[in-house]
């Protein structure tokens, strides 16, 4: 009862570590990705004079419509910072010793990524349509919002439709304009009005639907076209001219923010997938797909009816054919189409060429149009499958990204914010690449839409199984100690060895046991030379003896020099360091395993990469004499310095 109790109050801690950490986390991600939000349509919205409210009620939905996207990241970052924490506070090596596997301290953290995964579905299936339905007719509302009105200084200002304005100078107090050029197009270029005025002044009206302009001291020209008929460009074109002190204008400009109705994305039928759920999806898509069907059935039919001579489907059905039948029943032969273009006139044979021309056309044509019809309909029905997968595999992609941050954080051990947010970060941008890769394969009809959708989560699902896996298994996949060596071995690079002269030596070594161990290494050695003089491939692939002698050799050495350490003799500790690091034969996979095995019957695969480990054979052989030679200099310098049996005890 009392290990039962202790178990909930395990899971107690780790809950009430995980949810403050995972809120504070999903805040910081959803401000991130509104950050990135706000770069992408910063230009649609700056300088459109919006209201607050309306800014306010964009960012709202846009945190809503972003939350999908934060919420993987979210997990991954929480997982990874709180068992970073437990391990580098040594309390997950607490819980390990106190029996409890890694798995089981993950529970009560996996029933609720299950809760939140199952929360995230029904957020996608019924909330997120209605959001994205009032994002993207708010969006859309404000890239067609008129721009605020602000005429810079020395350039054309081109936003008021169908005018070019130009300002020399501007009063930043009294609004005033001063050098004003105005040209009016509206009308068309051959019809082009232009102002040049002293000064002006612009006011709005009070519904914002009209631009007021009032000029002083000016002069107007208008090409003056009233009457007139087609001339060349190389003819005079007459214009007037109008000097006036003050001059009113009125422009239509609408300045006011029309919201665009949520009916006007629902009812468009390549961009209504948006609002849509998962049950309206997959019907919207059955009925694209009968749709479609039909109209390839349709085309088929066309197309086989008018790969012949078109002009036998003009017969009677009766007559169809009737010169060949009457040939097949006479044996009279039937001239080729070609022979009888060419028993025509010129004339004719043109007539008719011309005739099968047109014809070929305008088929082309009608089937040019129709596949750009269905091209359009395969598009919006692939849009409709990116959708309906997105209800699944977000939540799916939170439930791996958990099983990738607990064991990595387990793994390496470091918490805080550092180290979480690089490994988190870096895990992001390969997932996030690999999903718009899917993703716009699926769209243009590259992959199929299950697979491309998919793709991400068929890509992370191995790598969180596998990081799983180490953890529990206490890997140290990691350490850095642990690629050092590997690649110390795979370029031969030797360790070496360092003892030191210890001022205070507890145990002093027994030169007498010393110098008989040596000897029995170097029988054992002279055994294991013999017996595996030359390995061959079976026993390379099968013998399990060689890997334990090898071992029973390199722990023997160990022995010996851990004793030879302990002398204060500078000869003798030079002599040890002397001594070579003996390494393991490098081999795939263990002995005799059935990995091993199946290797072996695969001629190609078993030599290959049998002779890849002769230089790791070689090598210990070499070491395996230098261990003998050296044996027999430290057994020489023993007898010729120390008494046989001589041994110091403290």
């Amino acid at each position: 009862m009392s290990r039962f109790i202790h178990i909930k109050r395990l899971y107690s801690y780790v809950l009430t570590t995980f949810i403050p950490l995972f809120l504070m986390t999903f805040a910081i991600c959803l401000f991130l990705v509104l950050m990135q939000f706000l770069w992408k349509y910063v230009e649609d919205m700056v300088g459109k004079g919006l209201g607050l409210d309306v800014i306010g009620e964009m960012f709202f939905y846009a945190a809503l419509n972003l939350i999908p996207m934060a919420l993987p990241l979210a997990i991954l970052l929480a997982s990874l910072m709180v068992f970073g924490n437990l391990g580098e506070n040594l309390e997950l090596l607490a819980i390990k010793s106190a029996g409890v596997p890694l798995l089981k301290t993950m529970k009560p953290l996996i029933i609720l990524i299950l809760f939140i995964s199952v929360g995230a579905f029904f957020f996608q299936n019924n909330a997120i349509p209605k959001i994205q339905t009032k994002f993207y007719s708010l969006l859309i509302s404000i890239r067609q919002a008129s721009p605020e009105l602000d005429v810079p200084e020395g350039v054309f200002y081109k936003e008021i439709d169908g005018y070019n304005l130009y300002v020399e100078k501007k009063d930043q107090k009294t609004g005033m304009l001063y050098d004003v050029l105005i040209y009016d197009v509206a009308s068309g270029f051959n019809n082009m009005t232009v102002i040049v005025c002293d000064s002006a002044r612009m006011s709005m009206t009070e519904d914002k639907t009209m631009l007021i302009f009032t000029m002083y001291s000016g002069q107007q020209f208008q090409n003056f076209t009233q009457g007139t008929t087609s001339r060349s460009s190389s003819d005079f074109v007459p214009y007037a001219r109008e000097n006036f002190d003050v001059k009113t204008m009125m422009i239509s400009y609408d300045a006011n923010f029309n919201r665009m109705g949520e009916e006007v994305i629902q009812g468009s039928s390549t961009s209504n997938y948006v609002s849509k759920n998962l049950s309206e999806l997959g019907n919207s898509i059955d009925s694209m797909v009968v749709i479609m069907d039909s109209v390839n059935r349709i085309d088929r039919k066309m197309m086989k009816r008018n790969s012949y001579l078109t002009f036998r489907n003009s017969y009677p059905a009766e007559e169809k054919d009737s010169i060949i039948l009457l040939a097949q029943q006479t044996d009279i032969e039937v001239p080729r189409p070609d022979t009888l273009l060419q028993s025509k006139d010129l004339p004719v044979q043109s007539s008719i060429l011309q005739s099968a021309f047109m014809k070929a056309e305008n088929n082309s044509n009608e089937f040019l149009f129709r596949s750009l019809n269905k091209t359009t309909t395969q598009k919006t029905i692939n849009r409709h499958w990116v959708e309906w997968h997105r209800k699944f595999t977000i939540p799916f992609t939170c439930l791996i990204f958990f099983f990738i941050g607990a064991p990595l954080g387990s793994i390496v051990r470091k918490g805080g914010l550092g180290t979480p947010i690089v490994i988190s970060v870096a895990l992001f941008i390969i997932y996030y690449i690999v999903e718009n890769v899917g993703y716009k394969m699926t769209r243009d009809g590259v992959w199929a839409h299950w697979f491309g959708m998919w793709f991400s989560s068929l890509i992370l699902l191995p790598v969180g199984i596998f990081l799983t896996h180490k953890a529990m298994n206490d890997s140290v996949i990691m350490n850095a100690d642990t690629y050092v060596v590997f690649f110390k071995r795979l370029f031969f690079l030797r360790e070496k060895r360092k003892y030191q002269v210890k001022s205070v030596i507890i145990d002093r070594p027994d030169y007498g046991e010393i110098k008989s161990s040596l000897l029995e290494l170097s029988d054992e050695i002279d055994l294991f030379m013999d017996k595996y003089d030359r390995l061959s491939y079976k026993t390379y692939w099968t013998d399990r003896e060689y890997d334990r002698e090898l071992h029973s050799i390199k722990s023997g050495m160990e022995i010996v020099l851990n004793q030879l350490s302990n002398s204060n003799k500078l000869e003798e500790l030079t002599k040890a360091e002397e001594f070579p690091v003996l390494i393991n034969n490098v081999r795939p996979f263990k002995a005799n395993s059935s990995l091993a095995r199946i290797s072996m019957y695969l001629f190609p695969v078993g030599i290959l990469l049998r002779l890849l480990s002769t230089p790791f054979e070689i090598r210990i052989k070499n070491d395996l004499r230098a261990i003998q030679r050296l044996s027999g200099e430290v057994i020489e310098i023993i007898e010729g310095a120390h008494a046989p049996g001589d041994v110091v005890t403290v």
